[in-house]
């Protein structure tokens, strides 16, 4: 079975999209968790619309989809409260803006199925019009730039016993996979779209790569910076 768990923040109006299409995915084995980290425009009730409207239709079994709430803390904490609710032997760490395409949890877990060796399997994706092609599976760039996100189907037995640190406010998805990759374990790229992003969200601060060299009194560039350095003494890159 996949977990799929969701942290939701102040995202109600996304979230609908994404609980759509995760009922219609191809592959329907799996449960839903979403975690509200203290949003304040009511995702509950967005959740409790989601289940009314979809009826028998998805609701396979007692336990099949959840909701929790508790106060803010963060991506990571609403994350590992998930992990802590969740059974299946796939995780799958879904963000509250993202539209699947009906066929991702198939295709991302029979990849994994065929490469016993990897631990996460993983695809590009769209945000908004911007195709982000991610590419094949690369330990030495891992250590050198984030370029996995927290989209990708991850083994259990694979999962950090230290779960996602919560003390890290960006680069979150980077700090995992280079932990994930320091205990010795790898990734398998499937070269597809799989799943797009919807702007204004997560990653509503994104910046061509060129303003990153020319735009340094950015202070979006300030902030990555900054950001980039706590992963890297963290991790002594």
């Amino acid at each position: 079975m996949i977990s799929i768990i969701i942290p939701v923040y102040n995202q109600a109006d996304k979230l609908g999209a994404t609980l759509k299409s995760i009922a219609v995915q191809t592959d329907q084995d799996f449960e839903v968790i979403v975690v509200d980290d203290g949003s304040k425009d009511n995702p509950e009730k967005v959740f409790g619309e989601f289940i009314l409207a979809a009826g028998n239709s998805c609701l396979r079994g007692e336990g099949c989809y959840a909701f929790f709430r508790q106060e803010n803390q963060g991506a990571p904490a609403a994350r590992n409260r998930g992990f802590q609710e969740s059974k299946g032997e796939y995780l799958f760490f879904c963000d509250a803006d993202i539209v699947m395409k009906p066929d991702l949890l198939e295709k991302l877990r029979l990849t994994l199925e065929a490469h016993p060796e990897a631990s996460c399997a993983y695809s590009s994706f769209m945000f908004g019009t911007k195709l982000f092609k991610v590419g094949p599976f690369d330990a030495q760039k891992m250590r050198q730039m984030p370029y996995i996100n927290p989209m990708a189907l991850l083994r259990r037995c694979d999962f950090p016993k230290s779960g996602w640190d919560e003390s890290i406010k960006k680069f979150q998805d980077w700090d995992l996979w280079l932990t994930v990759l320091e205990e010795g374990h790898g990734g398998i790229f499937v070269p597809e779209v799989l799943y797009s992003v919807a702007t204004g969200g997560t990653m509503s601060t994104w910046l061509p790569s060129f303003a990153y060299k020319l735009c340094p009194f950015l202070p979006a560039v300030k902030r990555y910076r900054a950001a980039m350095k706590i992963i890297k003494q963290k991790h002594n890159l």
